[in-house]
């Protein structure tokens, strides 16, 4: 008996974290759509791309002073093979916050609660930039360059959307200047 009720409780935990009927997402309070916005960015590999890394023993982990603050400013672009990447290879930064394709150089993206992210963001910018692939989240702008997936979120419940939103309006404000594309 003993037995069943742990595995019960921990069924329930699991399930609260997983998925939730849209019925149940909109019931969730602010800080409960906070929550779950930060569980989707974590399991939805955010921080792969918008945390700079540091590198240690154990090679390269999350920079947790620079949470979601994209490219470093200031950082120079390593020297690359142009050659490379105009031949259809990508190459990934040292950090994972920049990329060099055929289609150019992309840098990820503050996406902390400062101005200099999302901080002066509408909720209909972020879901123009997360779900339709807009920079800035802004019409008549370039679209976002790969590696950001936003064609994987194109479908993703409103409510989701708005979960994660709201927990990137919550972060820690990190001032971070990140340059712009540059399009081949």
């Amino acid at each position: 008996m003993k037995k069943l009720l742990i595995v019960l409780i921990a069924g329930s935990f699991l399930a609260s974290c997983g998925t939730l009927s849209s019925e149940e997402k909109k019931g969730l309070s602010q800080a409960e759509k906070i929550e779950r916005g930060k569980y989707l960015v974590t399991i939805g590999g955010c921080h792969d791309c918008h945390t700079p890394k540091v590198f240690g023993p154990q090679g390269p982990a999350l920079d947790t002073s620079r949470l979601l603050s994209g490219y470093r400013e200031g950082s120079p672009l390593p020297p690359y093979d142009s050659s490379i990447a105009k031949s259809g290879w990508a190459l990934m930064g040292m950090e994972g916050t920049s990329m060099v394709s055929p289609l150019g150089v992309s840098f990820a993206a503050n996406i902390t609660s400062d101005d200099t992210g999302i901080g002066s963001w509408s909720f209909e910018q972020f879901k123009k930039a997360f779900t339709k692939g807009k920079y800035k989240g802004l019409d008549n702008t370039r679209p976002l360059l790969p590696p950001m997936p936003w064609e994987n979120y194109k479908h993703m419940a409103e409510e989701d959307v708005e979960s994660i939103f709201l927990y990137l309006k919550s972060t820690d404000p990190v001032k971070n200047i990140v340059p712009a594309a540059k399009l081949n």
